[in-house]
């Protein structure tokens, strides 16, 4: 009998400790089921490739947060944030009032950079600067931000676009055009920009994003639905790209960051270190910065206030948009 009560108490013992072990286990798993999956659209901007290195070092898991990271092609990206078919994209300030206006509202929750030189008005062997455009074809991918760019590089140097021959091409059809003499001048961004000027011996960048710092804010766009829903998991994707952006600005890790980032986007660490420069990344205090409500580029209200009337003039979308309401800087300030 003794015995018997020793092997009853086992079984006793085993059918708890199953019992708990299933109890913990559909836990868990209402759990998981219940944690959001955010999908997230990037493309090839180094402000938005960096994201790779929190990808790859794991640390959007640590933060407790499921964000899949789907790479595209820049415009696809936007069709398919626009189409509800992603949470949140990567996309400029620019483009970010043509997608609100035109159907799918959302927010900017944090600015990954601004650009700092990678959009590029790059003029054929001969010409030495913007003056010398006037009367020439310069071609660009015609509503995008490169447009914006052009204007004020002909601002600066007292003309307008009636003073050139505006061809509109997509932008990765820019350095071609270039190389075979169809235009004498593009403006693009990188990649473009660099193959450009790789490709067309002599050519030269007469005007970029650095001789207007803060024109362009790029920037992860949550739809206001999701950021609705999940404040508190956007909050933490917000909390690893300051992290991300630490990283990159630590100089020890110069070469574990070019390595990573290169690799997205099937360029050498060579080739891409000047990519990477062309971009001002901002971390927690840069984003305080350019998060307060400012007129001038120093502020990316500022900035989307002249991007908003820029749409309006080229017939982006007719009326113009409350910039307020595309802004979300909660989790900075």
């Amino acid at each position: 009998m003794k015995k018997r009560r020793k092997n009853d108490e086992k079984e006793i013992y085993s059918s708890h400790l199953n019992r708990l072990t299933i109890f913990l286990f559909v836990i868990g798993s209402v759990g998981a089921a219940d944690k959001p999956i955010l999908k997230i659209g990037y493309s090839d901007w180094p402000g938005w490739v960096a994201w790779e290195i929190g990808i790859q070092k794991g640390w959007f898991k640590e933060a407790g947060v499921d964000a899949r990271f789907f790479w595209y092609d820049y415009v696809t990206s936007m069709n398919d944030f626009a189409g509800k078919k992603l949470d949140a994209v990567c996309m400029t300030n620019i483009d970010a009032l043509v997608t609100g206006a035109s159907g799918r509202h959302g927010k900017a929750v944090v600015i990954n950079d601004y650009s700092n030189g990678s959009d590029m008005v790059v003029a054929r062997a001969g010409i030495e600067n913007v003056k010398a455009l006037k009367g020439k074809t310069i071609a660009l991918e015609v509503g995008l931000l490169e447009q914006l760019l052009l204007r004020k590089a002909l601002e600066k140097n007292g003309m307008t676009e009636a003073d050139v021959t505006v061809l509109n091409l997509p932008t990765d059809k820019l350095p071609l055009a270039l190389k075979a003499k169809k235009a004498d001048a593009i403006v693009a961004w990188q990649p473009s920009s660099g193959n450009a000027l790789n490709s067309s011996p002599g050519s030269k960048a007469v005007f970029t994003s650095a001789d207007v710092p803060g024109l362009i804010y790029d920037v992860l766009f949550v739809s206001d639905e999701s950021l609705e829903a999940h404040a508190g998991e956007w909050e933490k994707i917000v909390r690893v790209w300051f992290r991300i952006a630490d990283f990159i600005k630590d100089s020890e890790n110069r070469g574990e960051v070019l390595k990573i980032m290169s690799e997205r986007v099937g360029v050498s660490p060579a080739e891409y270190e000047p990519m990477l420069e062309g971009a001002f990344l901002l971390g927690s205090e840069g984003n305080k910065k350019a998060f307060k409500v400012g007129e001038g580029l120093d502020s990316i209200y500022g900035s989307t206030k002249i991007a908003d009337q820029f749409n309006v003039d080229i017939k982006n979308y007719t009326s113009p948009q409350d910039v307020n309401t595309y802004i979300y800087p909660d989790f900075t300030m």
